[in-house]
């Protein structure tokens, strides 16, 4: 096919906002993970498909299967869909204390 560019599992994005290589980044509705370190408007390479241990609300408890979102104001992972962008699904679960702040999420590449 001569209209073939990639695969599309990792595209580079200008980001909206300083990035650490595994933060996650939100540039309109593309939803990645960085490659690497980025101040804001530079250019960095983002995953867009995976399983990535994200940052997440703390004290909210998820299950395996539910709808992740991202809250772009707050930079984490979230199970609140108002406001926020889906970005895919947690693959675990993860319990609800103040301290667990990580989770387990399949990113869903077709936005």
């Amino acid at each position: 096919m001569k209209n073939y560019v990639q695969p599309g599992n990792t595209i580079t994005l200008t980001v909206p906002y300083a990035v650490t290589s595994g933060d996650g980044l939100l540039v309109g509705s593309i939803f990645g993970v960085a490659a690497g370190d980025a101040a804001n408007a530079e250019t960095v390479e983002a995953a867009l498909v995976g399983i990535f241990d994200l940052k997440k609300v703390a004290s909210q408890a998820w299950s395996a299967g539910d709808k992740v979102y991202w809250d772009n104001t707050n930079k984490e992972a979230t199970k609140t869909a108002t406001a926020n962008t889906l970005i895919g699904v947690a693959v675990e679960a993860v319990a609800g204390g103040a301290g667990d702040l990580i989770g387990r999420v399949r990113l869903n590449a077709s936005f």
